[in-house]
């Protein structure tokens, strides 16, 4: 994808009905009251809090990036895809719908989030997004940490979309708002309080996932580049691609290897690899450690099936 330098002056969005007067009133608030971050369900204990989550770089594609919930290893964690985004919404209205409205291409991913009736967003100078939902979108009954995670999923979708759309200072914190039906003062999924300012809590989001290929997508003449991120930069990342027609976990790979994630720079954390493949399907996995010849899929921290085309 090609990128594009965001403004240091970030463009404001529109936030339709009474909903603008509550986000002017919010540009003035601060992050005092701020929640701590809380793990993920079943986190690791070695995953530190203060890994690396940076914003999206400002892109000129016009997919949305959409963070789900997934399963990997011991807990639930937060993945991103990225996504067609037709419609007239703003970036960040664009993308949240998506994340409310549709199912992930990888079926491994979920959202508790149901479609809205209302959706709105907009920024305020001080990098703050504010974004009002009504309250149907709250239709699940979750437990406490899946509520959790789904706060933080919009968090990260929000703040995603902005930086991608290069509407917001990536320079600078960026926080989100949330409001139902234009009030501070409702619970998420009757679980969670809002009416404070949130930032990205890095404990939600998995350490390592791939990027491309995407769940279900194809790739041309026998080549494959893969590439992902890992929130531990400068760290190994094992691979292995199988065959996807060998319905066993506990199948030899097809191919494997390593590689080493971007210490520092704007690739920080990011890693990627190529290989020759005949056409066929299969699926990828990557680990953080070497899986050997046990069973890697319990030890992968993402997968995808895709397809190579001749």
């Amino acid at each position: 994808m090609a990128a594009s330098r965001p403004s240091s002056r970030p463009r404001r969005m529109a936030l339709s009905g009474g909903a603008a007067l509550v986000a002017l009133l919010l540009a003035s608030c601060t992050a005092s009251g701020q929640p701590q971050p809380t793990m993920a369900a079943g986190a690791s204990p070695g995953i530190s809090a203060s890994a690396s989550v940076p914003l999206e770089t400002s892109q000129t594609s016009t997919k949305s990036p959409v963070y789900w919930l997934g399963r990997a290893r011991d807990g639930v964690y937060l993945y991103r895809e990225f996504r067609d985004a037709p419609g007239s919404d703003n970036a960040v209205a664009k993308a949240l719908r998506l994340m409310m409205s549709t199912k992930p291409l990888d079926p491994n991913l979920f959202s508790p989030w149901q479609s809205p009736k209302k959706l709105a967003a907009s920024i305020s100078g001080r990098n703050v997004i504010t974004v009002d939902v009504s309250s149907d979108a709250f239709n699940s009954s979750v437990d406490e940490q899946t509520a959790q995670l789904a706060v933080q999923e919009l968090v990260y979708t929000a703040t995603a979309a902005a930086a991608s759309a290069g509407v917001i200072d990536a320079g600078q914190p960026v926080q989100v708002m949330l409001l139902v039906d234009s009030r501070t003062d409702q619970l998420a999924f009757n679980r969670v309080q809002l009416g404070q300012l949130m930032q990205r809590d890095p404990a939600m989001v998995a350490p390592m996932w791939i990027i491309d290929p995407q769940a279900g997508t194809s790739s041309p003449h026998g080549q494959l580049t893969a590439d992902g991120r890992t929130t531990t930069p400068g760290s190994e990342v094992y691979w292995q691609v199988s065959r996807a027609d060998v319905k066993t976990d506990k199948a030899p790979a097809l191919l494997s290897g390593h590689t080493t994630s971007a210490a520092s720079g704007q690739a920080q954390g990011q890693f990627r690899f190529s290989v020759a493949l005949p056409p066929g399907k299969y699926v990828l996995r990557v680990f953080p450690s070497d899986p050997g010849t046990g069973d890697a899929a319990a030890l992968a921290w993402d997968s995808k099936d895709f397809t190579v085309t001749p």
